[in-house]
């Protein structure tokens, strides 16, 4: 179940917000800055998972916060291809790949709705018109509320059916 909103996704009643990053991504830009602003510890344990695990593009990182947060970082776009440069572009195979993983990680923590953007489409570079088919073919037989935030809108809540 797919619903497409406007808004801020930092305001969603959302169990859990998943959204594309690259491996050793420094999240200095788009949603990855707002997330490493509002939640610091998830962006320094993300640093640390990187250096010991040295994911792969496909794979996905999931960090819970103290007061219970949970984002999910999808590995999407390549890797910087220098230390502390910005992470390279997002391919569709990247995409399936961390849907697939994003399909398991949602039944196997029994998650009852899941947020996240335009995936892939603003620093990784893909266009909405691939992107979308990929999310309701993954995401959208999973059984609960999968809310995608088409537009951003700062400071304002979204209409989710939640």
């Amino acid at each position: 179940m797919l619903h497409e909103v406007s808004g801020d996704i930092l305001l969603t009643r959302a169990q859990a917000i998943a959204h594309g990053v690259g491996p050793n991504d420094n999240f200095a830009q788009g949603l990855a800055l707002s997330l490493r602003e509002r939640w610091p510890a998830m962006y320094k344990d993300f640093r640390h998972y990187c250096q010991v695990h040295n994911p792969k593009s496909g794979q996905l990182w999931a960090w819970m916060g103290a007061d219970g947060t949970r984002i999910v970082n999808l590995f999407t776009q390549d890797p910087p291809k220098t230390k502390g440069g910005h992470p390279g572009r997002s391919s569709l195979t990247h995409l399936n790949h961390c849907l697939k993983a994003l399909e398991t990680f949602v039944a196997k923590e029994k998650l009852a709705s899941l947020a996240l953007p335009r995936l892939a489409t603003g620093v990784g570079g893909l266009d909405w018109d691939l992107v979308r088919p990929e999310l309701k073919n993954h995401l959208g037989k999973l059984g609960v509320p999968v809310i995608v935030y088409t537009t951003y809108h700062s400071g304002q809540a979204a209409d989710e059916p939640l």
